[in-house]
């Protein structure tokens, strides 16, 4: 299996989802860790690009927009995985599903790279 390096954002820095990504054989950070806790989204994603991690968020709105800034800029990054979250039980996502979400994408051989997939269509 594929293992990435992973950047979780504020709003995915879950402990049990940082702990089952490890387990699942990813190189996981978190902010509190790299001393950027409660910054901007612009300012994580700088940080994962320039640690050549794959950004993991739940803030689909930001980030798609980020993403796109950075494309049309002629940039690159990793990649950015989002997580959608409808406010439904039925629908959104817990940590374990998310891991399972990446060990589908992963299996996938899907391009990351310059990328934002939404783990919810990975379940």
């Amino acid at each position: 299996m594929l293992s990435l390096r992973i950047h979780l954002d504020d709003d995915s820095a879950d402990p049990l989802l940082a702990t089952l990504l490890r387990r699942a054989g990813h190189d996981v950070v978190i902010p509190s860790s790299l001393g950027i806790a409660g910054e901007n989204d612009p300012v994580h994603l700088a940080r994962a690009i320039r640690n050549r991690r794959i950004l993991l968020s739940g803030n689909h709105e930001d980030f798609d927009e980020l993403h796109d800034l950075v494309l049309a800029s002629m940039g690159h990054h990793p990649g950015i995985l989002v997580v959608r979250k409808d406010n439904d039980k039925k629908r959104d996502m817990n940590p374990h599903a998310i891991v399972r979400a990446v060990v589908n994408l992963c299996a996938s051989a899907t391009p990351l790279a310059d990328m934002l997939h939404v783990l919810n269509h990975w379940r």
